[in-house]
């Protein structure tokens, strides 16, 4: 995998008025990486990759795509980009094969292309079905085929997954795993659905009211991620308690009913059974666990997790 960034972006920021959309984000993404970038709703993702995109306008600070500087009217950079923003759009009174010709013609892919990106997206039984009749799933892959019709270099996606089944789910992630290894596309992706993240992304960026609060690899986040024992016992009460004050443990939490969440590694398991049992209590469960994504990313976002 190259290290030569296929987009960047260099204090990018975005104001609305006093809102501060986008606040300062610096990031990069290189050929062949499936970026996931990761925020609630108004964090500021789909501002950024409408940025990306030169949709909008920065406040200030720039974007770069193939080491070129974004500006207004920029077409010859755009064409070796596929997109798809917010909600799959298309021309409803016309058919699917015939949606992905006009994009073809705007976007000078030769006329074989239509055929190979139905096919690749499995829609060849729903191409002369009118784009209105659709199902949201098969939308969905309409827009996807949209989006690859040009092959390429970067793919910029704002919720690929949105109104796809399981299947299909399994499927569209199969063939981003295939670009960007095969093709070497460099692939940015936002995403609600953290555990397809989890399953796709090289790396994930993390933004939080317009700001990059957190970047790093998989590699990355399982070091940084908290570790704890997962601890079952008669009376939790008691048993935090006993933890407290015998081994100095500081976080403990309630994970249920019988449940507790100790926020220590797996070396301390032993003294932690030995004091619960010595007490007299029924230990029914201790398994060691680790923070996953969807933990960590509510911890950087504020959340309880």
């Amino acid at each position: 995998m190259s290290t030569d960034p296929i987009v960047s972006t260099s204090g990018l920021a975005k104001h609305f008025g006093d809102v501060r959309a986008v606040d300062g984000i610096d990031l990069s993404v290189r050929r062949g990486e499936i970026y996931g970038f990761l925020g609630r709703n108004g964090a500021g993702k789909t501002t950024t990759i409408r940025m990306l995109l030169g949709l909008i306008r920065p406040t200030s600070g720039d974007v770069r795509i193939f080491g070129t500087r974004l500006k207004p009217g920029e077409q010859d950079v755009l064409r070796r980009v596929g997109c798809l923003v917010e909600t799959a759009t298309s021309y409803p009174n016309l058919t699917a094969r015939e949606n992905l010709d006009i994009h073809r013609r705007l976007t000078g892919a030769p006329p074989k292309a239509v055929g190979e990106t139905i096919a690749l997206m499995g829609l060849e039984q729903y191409s002369d079905r009118r784009a209105g009749h659709l199902s949201l799933g098969n939308k969905q892959r309409l827009a996807l085929a949209r989006a690859l019709l040009n092959r390429p270099e970067l793919l910029v996606l704002d919720e690929p997954a949105n109104g796809l089944d399981p299947a299909g789910i399994v499927e569209v992630r199969g063939l981003l795993r295939q670009l960007a290894r095969e093709r070497g596309v460099a692939i940015f992706m936002s995403s609600h659905i953290l555990a397809e993240v989890a399953h796709l992304a090289d790396r994930i960026g993390i933004v939080h009211a317009g700001r990059l609060v957190e970047e790093l690899s998989f590699d990355e986040l399982r070091a940084k991620a908290h570790s704890y024992l997962e601890v079952a016992v008669s009376d939790p009460a008691k048993a935090a308690s006993l933890l407290t004050a015998q081994l100095a443990i500081s976080r403990i939490e309630r994970a249920g009913e019988h449940e507790l969440r100790v926020f220590v590694g797996p070396d301390r398991a032993a003294e932690i059974a030995s004091v619960l049992v010595t007490a007299g209590l029924e230990l029914t469960r201790l398994s060691s666990e680790e923070e996953d994504l969807e933990a960590y990313f509510m911890r950087m976002t504020g959340g309880t997790a």
